[in-house]
This record gives structure tokens, sequence and C-alpha cells, in this order.
């Protein structure tokens, strides 16, 4: 398992980014069932950083988003065949609990835009007085 930043090499860090509609009466089970995929990514290579998030305030559908920050593609790849074999083992079906749920999903897998990595990488490098 890597905590690394993502500044060395060429490398372009994946970000997976699930947003969900989730019901009020299915918070918890979903919750739960989040919180146990989550431990299986955060034990997986290349895997950097994960964000488990409720909506607060504003008028957005989605009342849910999870994102977990990958060194590569290849690694999102693991880890998804790692989820899935575990939800074999344990005979859990995603997509029955959703529907039986009434959770709605939308899920991609996003990068970050080379302009903006590269002004942030600018703004660092001010910062720590290498003008």
């Amino acid at each position: 398992m890597s905590t690394g930043n993502g500044s060395g090499g060429n490398r372009r860090h994946v970000y997976r980014v699930d947003k969900f509609i989730v019901p009020q009466d299915a918070r918890e089970t979903f919750l739960d069932r989040v919180g146990t995929t989550h431990d299986i990514l955060r034990r997986q290579d290349g895997f950097v950083q994960d964000f488990i998030l409720e909506q607060d305030s504003g008028p957005g559908r989605y009342n849910f988003v999870t994102l977990v920050e990958w060194e590569s593609e290849a690694d999102v790849e693991n880890a998804a065949a790692q989820v899935a074999r575990a939800h074999a083992e344990t005979r859990f079906d995603r997509k029955a609990m959703m529907d039986r749920l009434g959770i709605v999903a939308d899920i991609a897998n996003y990068g970050q835009l080379a302009s903006v990595a590269a002004q942030r990488d600018e703004h660092a490098f001010a910062s720590n007085g290498n003008v």
C-alpha cells in the first residue's frame, strides 16, 4: 500500500468518484457497506487516500460522495477485482442491495487536469521560498 502524493515521475493518479442518492432509511446499511468496501480498498497496492463524504448543505441531488485516489489505472483495476472477489466470497450483490434500498449511483474515474496540477506545483514551489 502506497502513501505517496503523486508528485514524482510522470504517472498520472486516478480518482474514483462515486456519487450516491441514498434514502434516509437506507443510510446506515449504505454506510456499513461503504465502510467494508473502503477497508478492502485501503489495503490494496497503489491506494493513496480516500474520503467518504456526506452532503451538509446545498441543492445537489447526491447526498453521499466517495473518492479514492490511486497511483494508476492498473491499481484501480486490481482493486476492483479484489472487491469483486470479496463480494463473491460473502455472496454480496451490490446491484440487488442498491435496487432494494432505492440507492442511485453515478460512478466514474477522473484525472486531474494537467494545467491545474502545474499551477498547484508552481504555487507549492513558490510557497516554500523557492523563487
